[in-house]
């Protein structure tokens, strides 16, 4: 059952260093705690690759967000991977529908927020002890009540996209279907998708660009 379930984790590139996946929503990016966490990415990716590191992922999706990572096979691709994204060397853009409509065409949002530390992993504003999240977007178009959005994030704080869209100080529009900040609806995935992902290659240094279009 555990391969079946890896034969559903699409490839989209591959080579000796790295691979880079389509992960679908509900999924985790790596294991979390306890044997019923450990269908993961990370984990489908060593089942694929037994030759990998014990922890191959170079950054993380939220579970409920599907899309393009990528993944290293060493030490030295995951270090080199690691301060790229660190250092917002990488180029990530997402795709998301909110749930209500939009004013303005495009944007930027700088919004301090945290953990609250009570109701993990949940994030709320805070001027005085957050951190900000800077977000750039742009509306693609409306959609039957609703406005499919671009986003491209220059921080990577978690649920950094969620917490824009939904916050009164950003666009006061949740995403659809997310669970933590809008209206979670049973049987439909949160319409949240990272679509482009644009980096340097660990080793040969080429730009390796990607590119994955949304299911919704």
């Amino acid at each position: 059952m555990e391969d079946d379930r890896m034969d559903l984790l699409e490839v989209v590139y591959q080579d000796g260093d790295i691979v880079v996946v389509n992960k679908p929503s509900g999924l985790l990016s790596i294991p979390g705690r306890g044997v019923e966490k450990l269908d993961s990415v990370s984990h489908r990716v060593r089942g694929l690759y037994p030759d990998c590191i014990k922890q191959p992922a170079v950054h993380r999706l939220d579970m409920d967000t599907s899309g393009l990572m990528v993944l290293a096979f060493s030490s030295e691709g995951h270090r080199d991977l690691s301060i790229q994204f660190l250092e917002r060397q990488v180029y990530k853009r997402y795709v998301a529908i909110l749930d209500g409509l939009l004013d303005l065409d495009s944007g930027r949002i700088e919004l301090p927020f945290r953990l609250d530390v009570d109701n993990r992993p949940f994030q709320i504003y805070d001027e005085e002890h957050g951190k900000v999240g800077i977000t750039e977007w742009r509306r693609l178009s409306v959609e039957g009540g609703m406005t499919r959005v671009e986003f491209e994030p220059l921080t990577g704080r978690t649920h950094q996209l969620r917490v824009h869209s939904a916050h009164e100080r950003g666009l006061g529009v949740p995403i659809v279907g997310d669970p933590f900040y809008g209206n979670a609806l049973e049987g439909v995935a949160m319409k949240l998708h990272a679509t482009e992902l644009r980096f340097r290659h660990p080793f040969s240094g080429d730009t390796m660009s990607f590119h994955s279009e949304p299911m919704f």
